[in-house]
């Protein structure tokens, strides 16, 4: 095993006893990853049954198969279970003694399971590696109070697209360009979109990196008033729809919509719509106040986490490590499609895969995991709403910020 795996894996391997695994197992973890240690052991491994198909090659297999390969004096049996992502957080905590020791999860759920004691804090080399390979976005999104907790493998966000036979490539750099050439569908009244344009002009939710509570959300000052300034004139452009009931990707497969923005999941309604003239870009920027404006996107991911209650915790951190990893992530991209968060996976000429990581290193900021988060939806939906419904305009947008801001950190959390 390569020096600086090793030490990747010692350093882990010492963060998880603090976590859960027990401090009778502190002596077995710092000296059973000696090089030439052998270590037997069964390991529980949970995923997505589309990642277990054999007809797609059974990602799952062949990735723990390799990995067993490369550390020969670790004789491994492993144990495969179902559970998808989104259902990490409910099968994991039903019985954490008895949950995977290694299983993917959607990072929303990192907070519930930290508080279950079902997901191990990471460390070490293996953490260095992981911010080294992957965007500022996605190491925050398996951030939660300080500390790291799994290793992305798969982003989730949204991005742009375009009929090329309506805007270029140099129009779809901007919003306002586009606006003047053709129509444009964005969900305004939608609180996970309409952030985008607020964050772009530095309002911020918990801070720079959305991890510090007592910072709270900012949506105040010129700021903000000045983007919900812009959002009125948006939404009275007659080139602008608010995307919402599918009206967005049926516009586009009729030609009354030439641009919307979602993520990946829509990819092939859009492709369906298209064909041929399907473009993909990162959001655009928008003119404001004379000057360009990135709009940024939440970003989100889903990844390996490892269950602190693990026997052979060395074992498992190393696994999650390799099964987030460069060569996993190819082949999940090669056999699923799964799009890749690491810069350095080769997709080739592959248009969606590059549209998500480059907004998710772009043009995007990562949803915050905060508690506190659940404060946020329902006043910004509420702000759209009204923007489209135009009963906010240019001389109460001022009010009507404030009162947003307001209620947004009103915490109906004890």
């Amino acid at each position: 095993m390569k020096k600086q795996l090793l030490a990747g894996v010692l350093a882990a391997s010492m963060v998880l006893p603090m976590v859960g695994c027990g401090n009778q197992k502190t002596a077995d973890t710092t000296t059973a990853a000696k090089k030439d240690e052998e270590i037997t052991c069964d390991l529980t491994v949970w995923g997505p049954q589309e990642d277990q198909s054999e007809e797609k090659g059974n990602w799952l297999k062949k990735e723990c198969e390799a990995f067993a390969s490369e550390h020969p004096s670790w004789h491994i049996t492993f144990n495969y279970g179902v559970c998808s992502e989104a259902d990490a957080k409910t099968n994991v905590t039903t019985d954490v003694a008895k949950a995977a020791d290694v299983y993917m999860y959607a990072n929303d759920q990192i907070p519930t399971l930290v508080s279950a004691g079902a997901l191990a804090e990471l460390g070490g080399t293996t953490v260095d590696n992981m911010k080294k390979d992957n965007s500022e976005t996605m190491v925050q999104s398996v951030t939660y109070k300080n500390a790291i907790y799994g290793v992305p493998f798969t982003g989730n966000t949204w991005f742009m697209y375009y009929d090329k036979s309506k805007f270029t490539e140099a129009d779809v750099k901007n919003l306002d360009t586009m606006l003047q050439k053709g129509k444009v569908a964005f969900p305004l009244s939608n609180s996970w979109y309409i952030a985008a344009f607020y964050t772009g002009n530095g309002c911020t939710l918990f801070g720079k990196d959305g991890t510090d509570a007592s910072k709270k959300i900012d949506f105040t000052g010129d700021k903000a008033v000045d983007v919900t300034k812009y959002l009125v004139d948006l939404a009275n452009n007659d080139n602008f729809i608010n995307d919402e009931n599918g009206v967005g990707v049926a516009g586009l497969a009729n030609g009354s919509v030439n641009a919307i923005f979602s993520g990946s999941w829509d990819y092939d309604n859009v492709k369906k719509a298209l064909g041929d003239n399907m473009g993909i870009a990162i959001p655009p920027t928008y003119t404001l106040n004379g000057k360009q404006v990135q709009m940024k996107a939440f970003g989100g991911s889903k990844a390996i986490g490892v269950n602190p209650n693990c026997k052979n915790p060395q074992v498992a951190v190393a696994l999650a490590a390799y099964l987030g990893g460069e060569k996993a992530q190819k082949d999940h991209f090669t056999m699923r499609g799964i799009l890749p968060t690491m810069t350095k996976v080769d997709v080739g000429n592959d248009a969606l895969a590059k549209a998500q990581a480059e907004t998710l290193s772009k043009a995007s900021t990562v949803q915050p995991l905060l508690a506190e988060m659940g404060t946020y939806w329902t006043p910004a939906e509420s702000m759209g709403k009204e923007i489209v419904a135009k009963t906010v305009t240019k001389d109460n947008a001022k009010e009507k910020t404030e009162s947003m801001n307001t209620a947004m950190n009103t915490s109906s959390v004890g």
